[in-house]
């Protein structure tokens, strides 16, 4: 899950999401939620003189958390196709289908 925290300006990066409407000294906002910073856009609050803003802050990946994931998905296809893995057209389907669960590339 993601959070977000306060940064200084200085401190954002290009790419970086704001988690909350950046708003002017009335109230007005300058960039909304949910934009994605840019160098230019960085450059432009600078010269208006906000300090701070509200980013989110992407969470950490588990590795052994997508290998499960992984597993969770690939054991519904078993399950899934375990009437119809025996036709030719049938095994071919669960054959991609597992390649794109899995994240594996498929040969056309």
């Amino acid at each position: 899950m993601n959070s977000s925290s306060e940064i200084d300006l200085d401190e954002a990066t290009a790419g970086m999401t704001l988690a909350q409407d950046l708003l002017d000294d009335g109230g007005a906002v300058l960039v909304p939620r949910n934009a994605t910073l840019t160098d230019s856009l960085l450059g432009a609050l600078r010269r208006r003189g906000v300090q701070r803003c509200v980013v989110v802050m992407e969470a950490a990946v588990d590795d052994a958390e997508l290998r499960r994931e992984r597993e969770r998905r690939l054991r519904r296809l078993e399950q899934l196709f375990r009437h119809v893995g025996t036709t030719p057209g049938g095994a071919l389907l669960l054959a991609r289908l597992r390649a794109f669960r899995g994240g594996d590339e498929v040969a056309p």
